[in-house]
């Protein structure tokens, strides 16, 4: 079959992962529309930095509490109903923040979404870890991740347009809309299990871990301790991440209108072209590290170093910001570390599915409660600072020393060492002698 013959009529996993690709987008675009929105929201409720920097980190709170719990219930009941209920919270969360009528039922609805996407990404996880041959985790984690950013770069033109046509308000129920038409899909089509699933071929369950059916009938139960213990430097790196995604995600709008005098649309313009080069990182990372893998079949060299490589290339782009005012350059240094920064995320998401199989979901949750404390304390340091010595340059260098101390705890990773040693998943022929867990 030629590519554009799997274009229109993809297989069922092309279409699970393209359903769930379009969630990674719509749940980025609900999170950080507010970040388009901030000077309409700001004018019209009278907000500082600081308190604007905290209506954008409370969304952390529920976000980090649900990662681990999230992640737990979708390894437990399934990909297919957890996700059809966070679904319907973060879309019910979006569609009410435009009902809202003070600060107070802003801040409400903020946390509310919070629950409803605090599970989301886990969950997927585990579903793409029946859903995914072992030797395509980092393409599928890229990819899904690079629509997520490109929610980012098509938030901020998108909500500029849809607030000249119907206020930050009507933008927030039109974009709720969209969440409330992908949870139908999804519960239409999606099952837990791809042997289920009416469409699934032998051929097509023969590339799927265990040929896609569950490995126990019964629900596993998570050996919490190891499994947190095992999961504990992945996570610390996480966080080191996460702390230069939450800042470019909530506050680069502001800097570019504060530190430049431009309007809401210039400022989405400018802001768009950093997080592009998000979106080709994205891809590229799992992909590479996906023939990384194939050709050497060593997973520290696939995951563990190239995550720390791009660590450092990420720290490497951004000093340039520190040195010049000139737009140019500084939009150029802020899209080369977002694109470094974004090269991370393939690997890092393959590493809960290489080290956990069955407790994916649970594990990956682990991993981004890391990136769910950074969106707590990342937005509000920044608008602190900001406040504090009208600098809105400055803070980016707490940016730089997160990604230096990423790369230094990244070989406490060890993705090659399964948790459970008794099950383990042969790469498919042509990767090489390593083993991926199930």
């Amino acid at each position: 079959m030629k590519w554009w013959q799997r274009l229109l009529r993809p297989t069922p996993p092309g279409f699970v992962l393209f359903l769930l690709c379009l969630m990674y987008l719509i749940t980025y675009v609900d999170r950080v529309n507010i970040a388009t929105a901030a000077s309409d929201i700001r004018r019209e409720l009278s907000l500082t930095a600081t308190q604007y920097g905290l209506f954008f980190s409370v969304f952390g709170y529920p976000y980090l509490a649900f990662q681990v719990f999230g992640g737990w219930v979708g390894d437990r009941f399934g990909p297919r109903r957890t996700l059809f209920t966070c679904g319907l919270v973060w879309a019910g969360a979006t569609i009410l923040t435009g009902l809202a009528g003070g600060m107070a039922s802003l801040l409400f609805m903020r946390v509310l979404l919070g629950v409803g996407e605090g599970a989301t990404f886990p969950v997927a996880t585990r579903a793409m870890q029946s859903w995914t041959a072992a030797s395509r985790r980092g393409f599928a984690q890229g990819i899904t991740h690079a629509f997520a950013r490109g929610g980012i770069v098509a938030t901020p033109p998108l909500v500029a347009w849809l607030m000249a046509l119907v206020t930050w308000r009507g933008s927030f129920v039109v974009l709720g809309c969209l969440g409330v038409l992908w949870v139908a899909a999804w519960v239409w089509y999606f099952r837990d299990v791809p042997a289920e699933h009416k469409s699934m071929t032998p051929e097509l369950l023969a590339t799927l871990p265990n040929n896609g059916r569950p490995l126990h009938a019964q629900r596993p139960q998570v050996p919490w301790g190891p499994l947190v213990r095992r999961m504990m430097p992945v996570t610390a790196v996480y966080f080191c991440y996460g702390w230069t995604l939450w800042l470019y995600l909530s506050w680069l709008p502001s800097f570019f209108q504060n530190e430049f005098g431009f309007n809401t649309r210039e400022s989405a313009f400018f802001s768009a072209a950093v997080y592009f080069p998000g979106v080709i990182g994205n891809v590229l990372g799992g992909e590479i590290s996906d023939r990384i893998l194939h050709k050497t079949g060593d997973l520290k060299r696939a995951r563990r170093n190239l995550a720390m490589m791009a660590f450092l290339a990420s720290f490497v782009c951004m000093l340039p910001i520190f040195l010049t005012t000139n737009i140019t350059v500084i939009t150029l240094a802020l899209g080369a570390a977002f694109f470094f920064a974004e090269m991370i995320i393939g690997p890092m998401w393959s590493i809960p599915m290489d080290i956990a199989g069955k407790f994916a979901g649970t594990a990956s949750g682990l991993m981004n409660s890391g990136s769910a404390l950074a969106a707590i304390l990342s937005p509000l340091a920044f608008g602190m600072v900001a406040d504090a010595t009208g600098n809105w340059v400055l803070p980016f260098a707490g940016s730089l020393g997160l990604l230096l101390l990423g790369a230094a705890l990244a070989p406490l990773m060890h993705p090659e060492r399964p948790f459970e040693d008794t099950r383990r998943e042969p790469i498919p022929a042509g990767v090489g002698a390593a083993t991926v867990p199930r």
